[in-house]
């Protein structure tokens, strides 16, 4: 295998959040009287920044706005938002196979805050495949979170991101590493395809076999 290191992004990539994150947007808007939107419609919305989903959902509004709306979110996905998820099927599989593959760190990369992404990660027994998490918060790009593992020596440039969305493949096309885009979660083919992902896959049990393919 030709990475060294594997970073994978959790919502979409790992795990499906769609309930509990669509629920939780819900409940930040009702909090304020705004108009709620059914889940299909907020699924975009799952992957990108908080911020930056609130002010795609009510408009260009000042910072503390946007402020208040984040933290009506997490006041209830830090009680039922995060439990709301599901894991996708075949991915324990896939990173048990890749934690036994001798020579390769997993990390995980997400725009979740990283005490969120560790509850989750221990909802669904996972917190062994990952040596280090490197969570976001409002005003963190994925691209600065990458940055910061490089700069700290955390990962180097033999490192491939993992995720669904083009934040992830822009972030790892930002620092000159490798992306892989995964399709079973909440980007689309046309989404990953312009960040020239190193492959596409439609199922987690591609996972392994993809990575050993391109290390030939």
């Amino acid at each position: 295998m030709n990475y060294q290191y594997l970073l994978f992004d959790l919502d979409g990539t790992i795990s499906d959040p769609k309930q509990g994150i669509t629920n939780c947007l819900n409940y930040a808007l009702a909090s304020f009287d705004l108009p709620q939107h059914p889940p299909d419609t907020l699924a975009q919305f799952i992957g990108p920044p908080l911020d930056y989903s609130f002010r795609q959902l009510v408009g260009e509004r000042n910072p503390e706005f946007i402020g208040a709306l984040i933290a009506k979110y997490r006041e209830r996905y830090a009680e039922i938002g995060y439990r709301e998820n599901a894991l996708y099927p075949g991915i324990v599989s896939a990173l048990n196979e890749l934690h036994q593959h001798a020579g390769v760190v997993i990390g995980l990369c997400t725009s979740k805050r990283a005490d969120f992404a560790h509850k989750i990660l221990e909802l669904f027994n996972l917190s062994h495949f990952f040596t280090f998490v490197s969570g976001g918060d409002v005003g963190v790009a994925k691209s600065s979170q990458i940055g910061a593992l490089l700069d700290a020596g955390t990962i180097n440039a033999s490192t491939l991101m993992i995720g669904d969305r083009h934040f992830d493949l822009a972030a790892a096309q930002a620092h000159a590493i490798d992306g892989a885009g995964v399709l079973w979660g909440y980007g689309s083919e046309a989404e990953l395809k312009p960040f020239n992902p190193v492959f596409l896959l439609q199922h987690t049990h591609e996972l392994l076999p993809a990575l050993l393919y391109r290390g030939q």
